[in-house]
């Protein structure tokens, strides 16, 4: 039961943190908010139906809830080795394309940092940043590049934490799922 508690605070950590973000202005992207609140929701009910199973003993749904741990494990530990395995050249390129693709993120950046452009501030481009009154504006990929690696390797740090975390629910439960219930025959066990 410890491990469904865990994964559902996990989940109510995960909308938590995106509910937060959007309440104090530090993202105004409601596609990264959204995809947050909807990991949050999906980790929630998934740890419901480990819950469920475990308390009713049901096989199926323990199996169902292992399985999709499991799956879980692998894109989390995937994504985890990801960031940890990109070298500041990978980063760099990320970046780039990252701040052509998208212009909510662009915008944040901007005001959050306090910079202007990517690389370079062309004078018919639009900036949100403060800066911009002064026109002592930095490039803003300089300054991400020094927080990118900072955060790769912390995000990757805290997912692998995680996903072995998982992992060691997919064991329980795999154990758990395999005892005979007691309920069952309560002879024997005695």
């Amino acid at each position: 039961l410890c491990v469904f508690s865990f994964l559902q605070l996990v989940s109510l950590l995960l909308i938590g943190i995106a509910a937060w973000g959007i309440g104090f202005g530090l993202i105004s992207s409601f596609r990264v908010v959204g995809v947050v609140i909807a990991v949050g929701v999906f980790l929630f009910f998934i740890a419901l139906v480990g819950l469920i199973g475990a308390v009713k003993h049901h096989q199926v749904l323990l199996f169902f809830y292992m399985i999709i741990l499991l799956l879980v494990f692998i894109v989390q530990f995937s994504v985890s080795c990801a960031c940890l395995a990109l070298n500041e050249e990978q980063q760099s390129e990320l970046l780039e394309v990252g701040w052509s693709n998208t212009n909510s993120a662009r915008t944040d950046i901007e005001r959050n940092l306090n910079c202007c452009g990517f690389r370079v501030f062309y004078a018919n481009e639009t900036c949100a940043a403060d800066c911009l009154r002064t026109l002592h504006c930095r490039p803003c990929a300089p300054i991400m590049e020094e927080y990118s690696g900072m955060v790769l390797r912390f995000v990757g740090g805290i997912g692998l934490f995680f996903s072995f975390t998982e992992i060691l629910g997919v064991w329980l439960t795999y154990r758990y799922r395999n005892q005979k219930d007691p309920r069952a025959n309560p002879s024997a066990f005695i």
